[in-house]
């Protein structure tokens, strides 16, 4: 039975909503950047608190419970309702933490020289970084973990805005002497029978390229056969022999500068993806956000 007088910390409303999201205690401890015995009392001290079970656990599966369920929305709203407090604390333009999601298709290119930035022109704000695919991040900020995330567009997810950043072209990298390496007018049937190699499940620009494909009704050949977890394996795999790879064309200078590869751009329209921002429509912090997507668009790459 409930205790009238109990009262839930934050800690614990924001370990029981991490669990209820990851299904999994390390993972949702790491998302957290707390210990995980640290995030198993805090979930321990608010069931008890409230005399409810709200996560079933075994050794095999992690998983919420009816009253779970019906209390994970509530837990949210009330994350969310401390996050415009502290925001409007803060006052105008940003500053505190920040939970900021970023796929690893643009991680590696756009940190290096936004962090600096901010750390110049907000010295206030304190951002914290969660690299992952992008079903990750959305749930994510559907939970409450992160306040709002840096990604392909559009998201398709209700309850979200979506700030567009700008466009980037795909470019296609092959290994050295390749017999389209160096053209500037491709087609996107030029992948028809090249050895695609393509990204694992989960990342967005595996999905980008293979629409792009049903889209011309091209076929390339060994889709499949070989995948990576990040970029620099697939060029590693091209510069091997082992087929071609479309990358972001702000990826190509890092990925490419092992001086074994080649590039060739698309004819126009060149197959592009959007960049942009996405958060919860229920936030307060749309100004600040507005803010971020300024600076992020002062740093496009060239």
């Amino acid at each position: 039975m409930t205790d009238q007088t109990y009262q839930p910390t934050l800690s614990q409303l924001r370990a029981f909503v991490a669990v209820a999201e990851y299904r999994h205690f390390g993972t949702a401890a790491a998302r957290l950047s707390v210990s995980q015995p640290t995030l198993s009392q805090a979930l321990a001290a608010l069931e008890h608190g409230l005399g409810l079970q709200l996560i079933e656990r075994s050794t095999r599966r992690v998983l919420v419970t009816a009253a779970g369920m019906r209390l994970l929305p509530q837990a949210i709203a009330t994350l969310e309702a401390a996050d415009r407090f502290v925001a409007s604390a803060v006052g105008d333009g940003l500053g505190g933490a920040l939970r900021l999601g970023i796929i690893p298709t643009v991680a590696p290119y756009v940190l290096p020289a936004l962090l600096p930035e901010l750390r110049t022109r907000v010295p206030a704000l304190v951002p914290q970084v969660i690299e992952d695919q992008t079903a990750r991040l959305l749930d994510g900020l559907r939970t409450g973990v992160l306040d709002v995330a840096l990604l392909a567009l559009p998201t398709e997810m209700s309850g979200l805005v979506e700030i567009a950043l700008y466009s980037e072209e795909f470019v296609l990298v092959t290994p050295r002497g390749h017999h389209l390496a160096g053209r500037t007018d491709i087609a996107p049937s030029a992948l028809d029978a090249q050895p695609l190699l393509l990204l694992d499940e989960g990342h967005c620009l595996r999905d980008q390229t293979l629409e792009l494909c049903r889209t011309f009704d091209v076929h390339p050949g060994g889709v499949g056969d070989t995948r990576a977890a990040s970029l620099a394996t697939v060029v590693q795999c091209v510069a091997g022999g082992l087929g071609v790879t479309l990358i972001p064309a702000m990826a190509v200078d890092a990925e490419t500068a092992r001086g074994t590869l080649e590039t060739a751009h698309f004819a126009a329209p060149a197959p592009q993806r959007t960049l942009g921002l996405a958060f919860r429509v229920s936030t307060a912090r749309t100004e600040d956000y507005e803010q971020l997507a300024e600076i992020i668009r002062d740093l496009r790459p060239e």
